[in-house]
């Protein structure tokens, strides 16, 4: 090897053994010496980040006991206004003991002052009650109640003083609910007919909507592999990959958006999102922050990418452009992306079931999921949409399908360059449990960004998918 100015320059023995394959790689590659360096030295970084970030996925909390939870308070909020004809369908045959037994699974040191008082409240008056709220709860507003709770399991009788505490708990319809009853009124008393009728329609539609889309996403399904059966199917359009190289494209995802985007942008980011939060109150400045930091991530990958399609300035461009965006007519992009959506659907949740069947919930669910679900303010949930439903559709199709894909379905071929584009989607979302279904989906966006031959139809795929997640986390949430 030799340095800049032509004088030789020793080799030690740790980097003896990287020379062959730099050699090697060069060989094929036909790149310059550091960009492969680069590429390589990126590739490893990346790869530890990715299995780091896989194992500690472990250790996060899954957002589906808390969803499993919601619907069943809602369930109970619900249950005098659903008709007893799909009563055991959408509330079950006992919402009280269904939720009575959920919390109770919960262990004692691990339970909120909420969830604390609702699982007394739920109990019948004695010892259980008692040892339940032996631990005093810390918010100000749920020591009165607590406090009835115990005057009423103690004395066997109704404290008058507990009826003034229940309008201090309007803001929460359950808990309010459920003290009233534990104390003693009646059920006509305590139970809001608006409150249980508005929380039914939610109920029904974050059941029946899912069921519908599923229904007919297995029909296009099957009528799609029929028409293939056939020979009857559309011809795909040709795809126009990028005169992009491989070790670009190490560049782009393991430099760019694991090693620069998701490693070091963040040690810049957070002194400026947490300026720019201070004084603001939760969620809002956690949605500032998930905004800040998403734009953050994304902004090392963009800049490669810039910098990548002006070294092409000198080949002549395609008319749709490299990317193939080809923004008109909206209306066949939006019709394709609805038909992928119903079409994906079905094999998205199947594969998540096998895989809670075989191993469990894995935990390791996306952060944001349980900041929705939680979220009441107004100006939080426009942010977060606009991160979930604009931001990473843009960004993650841009990257995934309007780079990566073509150029690997020019190296190794389209059906290889659909099973790794969605492969490297999935692991990087950092969870072992959300990687399966997100591997199946990002076959579903590959195989539409080969059929349609077109970007647009991924992104507003991409963005119909978050967004009905988006809606569902809303109608449980609150």
């Amino acid at each position: 090897m030799g340095s800049g100015q032509g004088e030789s320059v020793p080799i030690d023995a740790g980097s003896l053994s990287f020379y062959p394959l730099f050699s090697l790689i060069r060989r094929y590659t036909r790149e310059p010496l550091w960009k492969v360096g680069l590429a390589f030295l990126s590739l490893i970084l990346a790869a530890w980040v990715w299995v780091y970030g896989l194992q500690d996925s472990f250790s996060r909390p899954s957002v589906t006991p808390t969803l499993s939870l919601q619907q069943q308070e809602m369930a109970l909020l619900a249950d005098q206004a659903v008709p007893s004809a799909i009563r055991p369908l959408l509330v079950g045959e006992d919402p009280k003991k269904t939720l009575l037994d959920a919390l109770g699974d919960i262990p004692l040191d691990q339970i909120n002052d909420r969830q604390r008082l609702l699982l007394a409240g739920l109990q019948s008056p004695g010892v259980e009650r008692r040892a339940v709220l032996a631990t005093p709860v810390q918010a100000p507003s749920l020591i009165p109640l607590q406090q009835a709770l115990l005057a009423r399991s103690d004395e066997g009788q109704f404290p008058l003083a507990g009826t003034e505490l229940l309008g201090s708990l309007s803001g929460d319809p359950l808990l309010q609910q459920v003290g009233c009853l534990a104390l003693g009124g009646y059920t006509d008393d305590c139970v809001n007919p608006n409150v249980a009728s508005s929380v039914a329609l939610r109920l029904i539609l974050s059941m029946v909507l899912p069921v519908v889309a599923l229904l007919a996403g297995s029909g296009l399904l099957l009528r799609h592999l029929w028409m293939m059966f056939r020979k009857s199917a559309a011809p795909w359009p040709p795809l126009q990959p990028l005169p992009l190289s491989l070790t670009d494209m190490v560049l782009l995802i393991a430099c760019g958006f694991v090693v620069l985007g998701e490693v070091i942008a963040p040690g810049f980011v957070l002194p400026l999102s947490g300026f720019i939060t201070r004084g603001m109150v939760s969620p809002l400045s956690d949605a500032v922050t998930v905004v800040i930091g998403y734009g953050a991530l994304s902004l090392p990958p963009l800049l490669i990418l810039r910098q990548q399609l002006r070294s092409l300035e000198s080949i002549d461009r395609p008319v749709a452009g490299w990317l193939q965006w080809q923004l008109h007519p909206w209306s066949s992009a939006l019709l394709q992306a609805g038909r992928g959506w119903l079409m994906v659907m079905p094999l998205v949740l199947l594969t998540g079931w096998l895989m809670g069947l075989l191993m469990g919930d894995q935990g390791g669910s996306n952060p944001l999921l349980e900041l929705v679900l939680r979220s009441k303010d107004p100006w939080a949930l426009l942010l977060f949409a606009t991160t979930a439903v604009v931001m990473a559709p843009l960004f993650e199709e841009l990257v995934f399908r309007g780079v990566l894909l073509p150029v690997l379905a020019k190296s190794f071929g389209p059906g290889w360059g659909v099973l790794t584009s969605a492969l490297v989607f999935g692991v990087a979302h950092l969870s072992v449990g959300e990687l399966p279904p997100l591997f199946v989906l990002g076959l579903g966006l590959g195989l539409l960004r080969l059929s349609s031959g077109r970007l647009l139809p991924c992104v507003l795929m991409h963005a119909l998918w978050n967004g009905v997640t988006f809606f569902n986390l809303l109608l449980l949430g609150g």
